[in-house]
């Protein structure tokens, strides 16, 4: 019989940055309970600390009325707890076939033997992948576990999560990396598991899922639960909880922009496999914002335009003539930028200056008969340094040893200083504190009204009110809305968003 897993008071915090905030939760046997929130919210502090792997929390955990100590990943599994996480990386073990990693809990655990051979745990590996009904034939579980796509290695580990019934599961983004047909057969595991007892603890951005398979919806929101609903769910109001902090108006709407000429169109254009084509346009002169939650499209729609993940779909033209920019330096030769949403993975180069990131996609306006002009290089430095308001010593200094909002004004600044035709600003305000987002929004709109068109991705609707003139809607790969901003409001923005289909 399962019990019910109880936690009173939770909080965690890194240094400084306190991520939750007071915790108190109960999650019921053969109950499903949906938790919503953004990026930054807490989600993943608070599974982590579930399962285990935050151990340095406050506050209590008890199962079954009894209090626990949760402070190792083995601990949370003792007492019936599993999880899997978001990162499938952090699930499987680099160089172990796929019949190891089915297995592997079981092998360090001595609860599989030792065997002598690979040939000796197919039995065992078979009835593991039979868990979902995976019918895996031993060719694949002999591969190695990179050679199995990322849908499938999503399988594995829901599959060892699900090998001896838990007292509670725990689902960060099940479902991001499978197909229509993996997702029903997880749905139907859950039912299941819920029929039987189990608490099902299931994290997700999808609300038709939440829809479809929750009991309980929870909105987390700074580290503190702003609402619990039960069924039927109130979709307006719980993401009303999740974005609306008020901390932010819209900006005044005499300095919107509305541009006249459209200078990139999107035909018939699908973002996800199971999404409907629409046409979009970009226009010059104006700052178009894409907002959406995580996995509504809307990176998708950003390196689909920059030529690095092609378009599920359709096709674009570039000033009326056909674009379809094959690699992003296509992109950048027809004068197409886009700063990613992974600054630290994406732009920036460990013991690369200020100057030597400003410069590095123009290296031909510094440099000669491929030698390098290093006044030339070091006067763009400046130049970005003193435009952008970068807090630097110098251009010399290293990019990594400035501050988040810093670096990311030399990432944003060495692209705007172009003055592009289209320029793509995927999440640019991550990690960046209030000061730093103004001055990136100001500089986004000063590219604007000098000609070019701006598009900012954001999953933050106070990001999207601040530097936006026209708001477009993307949910599941669709778009549900476009207005300019003086033509609508908040709450029809949260309204078009929260239309589960």
């Amino acid at each position: 019989m399962t019990a019910s897993v109880e936690m009173r008071g939770i909080t965690m915090s890194f240094g400084a940055n306190e991520v939750l905030k007071g915790i108190d939760l109960v999650l019921a046997p053969g109950e499903v309970t949906a938790m919503l929130g953004a990026n930054g919210a807490g989600k993943s502090t608070l599974i982590k600390v579930l399962s285990g792997v935050n151990s340095d929390y406050g506050g209590d955990i008890l199962i079954g009325g009894e209090p626990v100590r949760i402070d190792h990943p083995t601990t949370a599994r003792h007492h019936g707890i599993q999880a899997v996480h978001q990162k499938i990386a952090d699930g499987v073990v680099p160089g172990l076939t796929v019949a190891e990693n089915l297995l592997f809990e079981g092998i360090v655990n001595n609860q599989v033997a030792r065997a002598s051979s690979l040939r000796g745990l197919m039995p065992r590996a078979r009835e593991m992948a039979a868990v979902l009904e995976l019918d895996w034939p031993d060719d694949l579980l002999r591969k190695d576990i990179y050679e199995l796509p990322i849908a499938e290695q999503q399988l594995l580990l829901l599959c060892r999560a699900l090998v001896v019934t838990p007292q509670l599961l725990i689902l960060d983004e099940p479902t991001s990396a499978l197909s229509e047909a993996e997702a029903e057969r997880l749905f139907d595991v859950i039912r299941s598991l819920r029929d039987k007892g189990v608490a099902v603890f299931y994290v997700s951005h999808r609300l038709a899922e939440i829809d479809d398979i929750a009991d309980r919806l929870l909105v987390l929101r700074d580290g503190v639960i702003r609402s619990d609903q039960s069924r039927p769910f109130d979709w307006g109001a719980a993401l009303h909880d999740m974005l609306d902090s008020g901390e932010t108006e819209a900006r005044d709407r005499s300095q919107e922009l509305r541009g006249a000429d459209e200078v990139l169109h999107l035909d018939q254009v699908r973002l996800l496999p199971k999404s409907r084509p629409f046409d979009l346009g970009i226009r010059a002169g104006e700052v178009t914002g894409v907002f959406g939650l995580l996995g509504s499209g809307g990176n998708e729609l950003a390196h689909g335009m920059f030529g690095s993940q092609p378009f599920v779909g359709g096709s674009m033209t570039l000033n009326a003539a056909p674009f379809h920019p094959k690699s992003p330096a296509d992109a950048i030769e027809r004068e197409v930028y886009m700063v990613p949403e992974d600054r630290a993975a994406g732009t920036l180069i460990k013991d690369w200056s200020v100057a030597m990131i400003s410069t590095f996609p123009f290296l031909a306006d510094v440099s000669r008969l491929a030698v390098l002009n290093h006044p030339a290089e070091a006067k763009v430095g400046r130049s970005v340094i003193d435009e952008f308001g970068v807090v630097a010593q110098s251009e010399d200094d290293p990019v990594l040893s400035l501050s988040g909002g810093n670096q990311q004004k030399v990432v944003v600044g060495r692209w705007l200083r172009k003055r592009p035709t289209v320029m793509i600003l995927n999440e640019p305000f991550q990690g960046v504190d209030v000061g730093a987002r103004h001055d990136l929004a100001e500089k986004a709109r000063e590219v604007a009204a000098a000609g070019s068109a701006v598009v900012v991705m954001s999953t933050d609707l106070e990001e999207i009110m601040e530097v936006s003139d026209r708001v477009i809607v993307l949910a599941d790969g669709n778009l549900r809305f476009d207005a300019y901003l003086s033509d609508t409001s908040r709450d029809e923005i949260l309204t078009r968003l929260s239309e589960v289909e």
